[in-house]
């Protein structure tokens, strides 16, 4: 382990998985009804639950990116332990804590010039950005090297899936994190928009579809489309505090594809404050994205 693995919250990873991977994960900020909070993967500020419970009250939540200085104050212990660092991070097109990264990389590396800080944009995000860490927790414990592990996931990224329902938009339009929705505001009632992450990261709507259970259906479907060779790889199902329908999304998947791997989680406070209570999401690797 001649390095690091580091990825932000964003990654809605359980704890302990994250502690097993051997990731240091930098909590983002995120404000709600007027106090800061971090959102740590173990809850220690504010549990996903009372979070979304506090989002179906009418309490307005907003996010805050990472800044170069905590990008270095998480990078620079490690540094000085003699390890490089592999930096796995929120897609830029949904948030400008990349930028903020590469430079944050660039000015470390001029204070450390024997070390390397190799900054990769995920062009995912929650546990589409936490499999992609533990795929490269995986390599690394393998014996591959930075170099190796860091091309390996930049071969995964343009087959990494995301396809979300969310229960409605107003979240994502606020947040302005989802392009194209215009279109879709003023659904009729009991319609669920759909959306996937395109290839240069953008969350973008994709079709909408009348109920839930018609929503993952169409889901399941789209797994179909990518030939999905489910014992090859980790499942992954994020929930916006509606475990039930998490359930029924894995009894779905399994009803079609048979027994499978699965990760399974709640959305953070983060990535929720844009995709609102009730939203779904799953996360896998098929043939290839969307284009733009």
């Amino acid at each position: 382990m001649n390095f690091q693995i580091v990825v932000g919250s964003t990654t809605d990873l359980p704890a302990k998985l994250a502690e097993k991977s051997g990731l240091s994960v930098i909590p983002f900020i995120f404000t709600q009804d007027g106090k800061d909070y971090y959102n740590y993967l173990d809850n220690r500020e504010i549990s996903s639950k009372d979070f979304f419970a506090a989002l179906r009250e009418g309490k307005m939540a907003s996010t805050t990116q990472i800044t170069t200085y905590r990008y270095q104050e998480a990078w620079e212990p490690f540094l000085q332990e003699g390890k490089d660092i592999l930096y796995l991070c929120l897609s830029s097109a949904l948030s400008k804590s990349y930028e903020q990264s590469v430079m944050a990389a660039e000015e470390i590396m001029e204070k450390y010039p024997e070390r390397r800080v190799i900054t990769i944009d995920s062009k995912s995000a929650s546990l589409g950005q936490g499999i992609l860490a533990v795929y490269a927790a995986k390599m690394r414990d393998q014996g591959k090297s930075l170099d190796e592990v860091a091309a390996y996931i930049q071969r995964l990224i343009p087959r990494l899936q995301h396809w979300v329902m969310v229960d409605d938009l107003k979240h994502l339009k606020r947040g302005g994190r989802a392009s194209g929705t215009a279109a879709f505001v003023g659904s009729m009632l009991g319609v669920k928009p759909v959306l996937t992450v395109v290839d240069d990261g953008r969350l973008v709507p994709k079709t909408k579809v009348r109920g839930k259970k018609n929503a993952l259906q169409y889901i399941i479907d789209q797994m179909v489309e990518q030939k999905v060779k489910t014992k090859k790889q980790t499942i992954c199902i994020v929930h916006g505090d509606t475990p039930e329908l998490a359930r029924q999304l894995q009894d779905m998947i399994i009803a079609k594809f048979g027994k499978c791997e699965f990760l399974i989680s709640n959305i953070g406070p983060v990535i929720g404050a844009h995709a609102g209570p009730g939203a779904i999401a799953t996360m896998f690797l098929g043939a290839k994205r969307v284009m733009n």
